[in-house]
């Protein structure tokens, strides 16, 4: 049995699931989100609890026991606790603000990055050099954060760029006869 399939979910206060069949739909403070499943896996709600199961002990099925009740799990925790990512900018002059919906960074180029938020994922700016990306979505916060990183990832000579806070970049050794006369 898949150790993590086998879990039941446990629905917190406040939170509304509906399954209809392979479709889940749960609704809480953060939103509601919506997801449909593979036809295999069989949902179901037993009291404060949803259980997934699968008919056999196939590869596919087993894979798919996991992966579903993750994907579930991760709607009820957004919805009810929300997701976020932190990103930090290192680098003199690197700085990022937000302006009504727009984040506005200066990375360096000619030009300002301007990225806007969604209707999903939301932006807050609590100093020059951090950036926090939240959601209700696991998946939309991830790849936002992911996307804004993308615009100036570190580079391993001097650190400089967009990280994940807590996230190390490994340094290279700049030229062999730097220093030398």
């Amino acid at each position: 049995m898949s150790r993590i399939g086998k879990k039941p979910i446990a629905i917190p206060a406040g939170v509304d699931v509906k399954i209809d069949g392979n479709t889940v739909t749960v609704k809480g403070k953060n939103g509601s989100l919506t997801g449909t499943y593979d036809n295999v896996i069989t949902i179901a709600r037993e009291g404060d609890d949803i259980i997934v199961t699968r008919p056999s002990d196939q590869k596919e099925h087993r894979s798919l026991h996991g992966l579903t009740r993750t994907l579930i799990g991760n709607m009820v925790t957004g919805v009810s606790e929300g997701f976020s990512k932190e990103l930090e900018i290192q680098g003199v002059g690197y700085r990022a603000a937000k302006q009504g919906k727009d984040l506005v960074m200066n990375l360096g180029y000619s030009h300002q990055v301007i990225m806007s938020e969604t209707a999903d994922v939301k932006i807050d700016v609590p100093a020059p050099n951090r950036i926090i990306v939240s959601g209700a979505d696991k998946q939309k916060v991830g790849q936002f954060a992911a996307e804004v990183r993308g615009k100036r990832p570190p580079e391993p000579y001097k650190g400089k760029g967009i990280r994940y806070l807590g996230e190390y970049v490994i340094r290279k050794e700049g030229k062999a006869g730097k220093g030398k006369k």
